[in-house]
């Protein structure tokens, strides 16, 4: 029987094969600290989540919502998700799939303004 850590890492693994569009889009310019040098992570556990980029530095999670999330009693889950998150001191950034497909420098900009809020700067990180 396999154990839960390797359960969760098959998993995460799993999720990371199968990124969509605007989350592979993303990743290209998160990864390998692209972004003003900050560590991001994909499909990230965390609890009995998976989340789809966590910055450890600034505790943020950025997540990439796609149609899926317009279905009814979807945004009640959602809800519930960031809250159990904002209880354990992780921030979490929904953007819709087209500001990324559409937007990428918009999408950039709101992480770099989530980051900034979140280290307490002033100035971009």
């Amino acid at each position: 029987m396999e154990n839960t850590s390797d359960t969760v890492r098959n998993r995460a693994k799993r999720l990371r094969r199968t990124m969509g569009l605007s989350e592979r889009r993303l990743w290209r310019l998160l990864r390998a600290n692209q972004l003003d040098g900050l560590h991001f992570r994909r499909q990230h556990p965390l609890g009995p989540f998976f989340l789809d980029f966590y910055c450890h530095a600034a505790r943020l999670v950025v997540e990439v919502d796609g149609g899926a999330h317009s279905i009814p009693g979807r945004s009640e889950q959602d809800r519930k998700r960031d809250q159990w998150l904002d209880e354990r001191g992780v921030s979490t950034l929904r953007l819709p799939d087209h500001l990324v497909e559409n937007d990428i420098n918009g999408a950039l900009f709101e992480i770099r303004r989530a980051i900034t809020t979140r280290l307490g700067t002033t100035e971009q990180p």
